[in-house]
């Protein structure tokens, strides 16, 4: 069961270096959205789902876990000073066991909430946590999310071997197989909506279901299953979805979704699905330029800037996923449309630039949503860094970016002084979270950047 798992992850790890090509299939043969070939490789089938909808049975939910030795951290990519500490959260995991696809299952499952239970939202994050070990979903969106009270949850689907990596005799009896993972979503989220979850007793009102890159391959593969299954009272599982770090064309559902691919993926030109209001196809493209694929920003103790020749791009992805996340949250939950944005420029052309995409004088992506590191630039942000000779990582480097510097001379002539920049990106700010492109809660943080830049 380890080999075929550790299988499954290189295989997974190995889509992620890709970038989740477009060519990649997004749903069953024949579904709706679906490319050629069925199912991603690796995702667990989708054959045998019912053929209409059909209220999933609730797996036993343990007491909290406390031992024996530390829980599996998949959450240290967290803005310094904005962890959860910060925010008041506790982190609470639990194991879960029951029934997939005719074989029993035990998974692991965390829950981050607020400490003060008075201060939740409403509103969930759910994840499957990436087979890398990361809880991506949360981490690419904390400052927004515990801010605002949300609570986040994460979902082990792609086998123990992670969290049995660091602490083998508390996760010793975790086991799953691929072609269980639909129904391990499904019945993991129906529970902790149900009376009998984590969350017993907590206002829970909408609960969408976040991938990214691997993960989001996963979530892509869920979504014929999430339109057959439902919870005990017959409603929705997940109210919605967050495919990110993803250019694929993936299929309509019956919830609101918006897709975030990033810089590698236009490398594939993205995605060329339409944004949508009707129902059945409630849907948003955001791209953001200047945003890799791996969120680098936070990212020392996966990704030392040794392990990659250029300087490793600290670009804030998690303030722009974070806007992705709470327009969507606004959609699901009070029926907000949220406004739809330009898409980055392609002109098809490596010839004249090096990239798919239309540049500026800069180097810097055209079109898009617009944020001050490309509107107010002190450097060129390009996609696939380039593993160190020595002591280098070949798939975290390629999924990062990485920054070329405007020389200091070149920025005096452009701003002036430092002072009138901090001025210039401390406006542009306020402009953009008027246009809801920019939230305020990152308004101090993504200027303290702005000022640590040097003339």
């Amino acid at each position: 069961m380890k080999k075929i798992y550790w299988l499954t992850l290189l295989i997974t790890l190995a889509a992620c270096a890709a970038f989740v090509s477009p060519t990649l299939a997004q749903g069953p043969a024949g579904a709706p959205g679906a490319a050629k070939g069925g199912a991603p490789k690796g995702k667990g089938p989708t054959t045998n789902l019912p053929t209409q909808p059909t209220a999933v049975e609730l797996p036993t939910l343990s007491a909290k876990i406390t031992g024996p030795g530390p829980m599996y951290d998949s959450a240290v990519s967290q803005w310094p000073g904005r962890d959860v500490n910060f925010y008041k959260y506790e982190t609470n995991e639990y194991f879960i066991t029951g029934t997939a696809n005719g074989k029993p299952y035990k998974t692991r499952l965390v829950v981050r909430q607020p400490s003060d239970k008075s201060k939740f939202s409403g509103l969930v994050i759910a994840e499957s946590m990436h087979p890398a070990g990361n809880a991506h979903g949360f981490e690419y969106t904390s400052v927004y999310t515990m801010s605002s009270g949300h609570i986040a949850v994460e979902i082990l689907t792609s086998g123990p071997s992670m969290p049995q990596s660091t602490n083998k005799e508390r996760y010793a009896d975790l086991t799953m197989s691929n072609d269980q993972v639909n129904e391990i979503l499904a019945q993991a989220g129906a529970l902790v909506k149900s009376p009998q979850g984590p969350l017993a007793g907590l206002p829970l009102r909408k609960m969408i279901l976040f991938g990214t890159s691997a993960s989001s391959a996963v979530l892509t593969a869920y979504l014929p299953a999430h339109m057959v299954y439902r919870t005990p009272d017959m409603k929705h599982i997940y109210d919605g979805f967050m495919p990110t770090s993803n250019g694929t064309n993936i299929q309509q559902v019956d919830v609101p979704m918006i897709q975030v691919p990033t810089q590698h993926e236009f490398e594939n030109i993205g995605t060329t699905r339409q944004d949508g209001d009707a129902p059945g196809d409630q849907y948003r493209d955001y791209e953001f330029p200047a945003m890799g694929h791996l969120d680098a920003g936070h990212n020392e103790k996966r990704l030392p800037q040794s392990a990659c020749v250029n300087p490793v791009s600290k670009f804030p992805m998690e303030a722009y996923m974070s806007v992705a996340l709470h327009h969507l949250f606004q959609w699901v939950d009070k029926g907000i449309v949220p406004p739809k944005a330009d898409r980055v420029l392609i002109d098809r052309n490596k010839n004249n630039d090096g990239s798919l995409m239309v540049l500026d004088a800069h180097g810097n992506p055209q079109g898009g949503i617009r944020n001050p590191y490309v509107d107010l630039p002190t450097m060129k942000f390009t996609a696939r860094n380039t593993p160190a000779p020595v002591n280098g990582n070949a798939l975290l480097c390629s999924l990062s970016a990485w920054i070329t510097p405007i020389p200091k001379p070149e920025l005096k002539k452009m701003y002036g002084s430092k002072a009138n920049y901090v001025k210039k990106v401390d406006a542009r700010l306020k402009e953009l979270e008027k246009a809801g492109w920019s939230l305020p809660v990152y308004h101090e943080l993504i200027l303290a950047d702005a000022q640590a830049v040097e003339f």
